[in-house]
Order: structure tokens, then sequence, then C-alpha cells
């Protein structure tokens, strides 16, 4: 299916978001502005950005403590997210959550999570409200190589198989669980496969590739919409940073990650294509990078500028009352 040239500027300019976004958190985090951990999303831009260009606002995913990527390929906002992670007033969940637990519920994001495999049974809840609410919603989890071995992920899977759920895993292989190879980590290294063996539709698809994403995702969301029930879709991505931001990456050979930036550069990849094929010109795309750039500066100096919250907030926002 051919997107048109507004469908195809919107994808770009989410994943320039994204990328732009994740670049200057390592910036601000580096000079001590952003407090805690932060887990960078570069180099996996077309999986967060193939897989929601297909959910609407009433859809949810639920995300990883690498979820700063899917947040805005959700749709959330940009200059909220930044205030999050810097800790102040105004931020998306107070200033109070930060990094790993980012969450905008009224976009249909349940949240970043620092649980491993936490957030396929936050999905199977989602899923069952659409089906017993008769919608045509759709639930999403992002798991990543080393989440997609736990128990709960597993659970998860079978629960969607057997209620026949609107449910779509989507694993994101990066090659590395913390500082694990998946090759190592993963005992049948094969993701996708494993998740067929749930009885569910699995397909493993290249995550330099936009368009093989969002073609996997489209038939996952009609087969979900539909009634047909789970879907697995394994996309195999890179991180161009460490686990962490200052993470030292022993574990990674030599120019390994040159090499990716190089070779596996997902936006590189869809700026070739759209402009080979005369979809868009790279003026379009160089107006898009002077949009984001000016976005992004925007939100760093909100974030800069704003306070933090007061010390009566503390409290709230803990348990919610129905």
């Amino acid at each position: 299916m051919q997107l048109n040239r507004e469908a195809l500027l919107k994808a770009y300019r989410d994943m320039v978001t994204i990328r732009r976004f994740e670049e200057r958190v390592q910036d601000e985090f580096s000079k001590g502005n952003i407090p805690g951990f932060v887990h960078l999303y570069a180099g996996q831009e077309a999986s967060a950005v193939g897989v929601c260009s297909h959910l609407g606002p009433d859809d949810h995913i639920a995300s990883t403590h690498r979820g700063h990527g899917h947040s805005i390929a959700k749709g959330c906002d940009v200059v909220g997210m930044m205030l999050e992670l810097f800790g102040r007033k105004g931020g998306l969940c107070g200033g109070k959550g930060g990094s790993m637990h980012i969450a905008d519920l009224d976009h249909g994001m349940l949240g970043a999570n620092g649980i491993v495999g936490g957030g396929p049974p936050l999905v199977i809840g989602a899923a069952l409200t659409a089906k017993t609410l008769r919608n045509s919603n759709v639930a999403v989890s992002f798991t990543g190589d080393g989440g997609s071995n736990q128990g709960t992920t597993f659970e998860a899977m079978n629960m969607a198989v057997v209620l026949k759920l609107p449910a779509i895993f989507v694993f994101e292989n990066n090659g590395y669980g913390e500082y694990t190879g998946a090759e190592y980590a993963v005992g049948s290294r094969d993701i996708a496969g494993r998740a067929a063996g749930f009885g569910m539709p699995a397909v493993r698809v290249d995550g330099d590739d936009f368009f093989a994403v969002h073609d996997a995702m489209r038939e996952a969301t009609e087969r979900a919409r539909a009634g047909g029930g789970p879907s697995a879709i394994e996309v195999s991505t890179c991180r161009f940073y460490g686990h962490h931001s200052g993470d030292a990456q022993l574990y990674r050979v030599k120019d390994e990650v040159r090499k990716l930036r190089e070779e596996h550069d997902c936006l590189k990849n869809f700026r070739r294509r759209v402009t080979d094929a005369r979809l868009l010109e790279a003026g379009d795309l160089d107006a898009v990078d002077a949009e984001v750039a000016a976005l992004i500066d925007q939100a760093v100096a909100a974030a800069l500028a704003a306070p933090p919250p007061e010390p009566e907030t503390l409290m709230t926002d803990v348990y919610v009352s129905y």
C-alpha cells in the first residue's frame, strides 16, 4: 500500500523527532540537567513509527524502560515529555515519573515500565476491554528481546490466544538484553517463531525499513480489528547508544556502533527510498528537519525554565479512586 505525501511526511517527522529528542536528552543528561537514568531509543525509530502510524487515539500501547520513542510515535506532547524528564512542573506525569515511568493516558500511552516484561499484561487488560465493549480498538505491547523471555510475556500471549483478543505483541530485538546478547539469551534464537508457538500469526521484519514494519503492522491491525485475534511482530533493529546513558558498552566489538550508524540507519534508508522514488523532495525533508530542531530547542528551554513540582504534590497521583 503506497502512502500518500502527507502520511510520508508525518512518518519522517515522527522519526526525526524521536532521533533529535534522544540526541538532545543525551546531551542534557551529560550536562547533569536530567536526573536518574535514561535509556535512549535512537536507531529504533522505524519500529515505533511504523507500528503507531496504524493506531488512533483510542488504541492503547504499553512500553518499556526505553519508552521515549513509543511515546512520541503515539502522539504524546514533546514539550511535556521533556519537562517530565527534567523533573519539572508541567511534565506529563507532573515531573514525578521521569523517563522510565512516562505515561499519557489521554493519548492511549499506558506507560513506560521499569519492570521487564511488565507491558504485555497491561495490554491484555486493554484488549479485553476492547473486546468486551465490542469496539474496534486494539492494544499493542512493545517488548525488548530481554523482556521476550519473561513469564509475564508468555502468560499474556497465551491468554490473548485463548480469549482471541485484539492484542499485538511487538518485540524489538536490538541484539542486547541490557548487556547480554540475544543470540545467547533467547534459546530458540527466534522470537517470532516462539510467539507463533502460542497459536498466533507471527512475523519477523527488518527494523531498518519503515515500510516493512508498516506493512506487517497493517496486516496485524486489520486482523485484530476484524476479530481475528492477536499477532506478534519481531522487529530486528539496533540501538545507537548503550543500554543506558553512560553505559561503557564493553560488550560490543570495536566500531560496531559506527557501522550500525553507517549501514543500519532507518532515517537514512527512509530518506533515500522516498527521494529515489520521487515521492518526496530533499527540500521537503530538510524543512521537517528544521521544524523539529526548533521544537526540541523549545522543549529544552521550557524544561530549563520550569520549576520543580511543589512538595505538597508528592503524595498525589499515587492511587486511583474509582
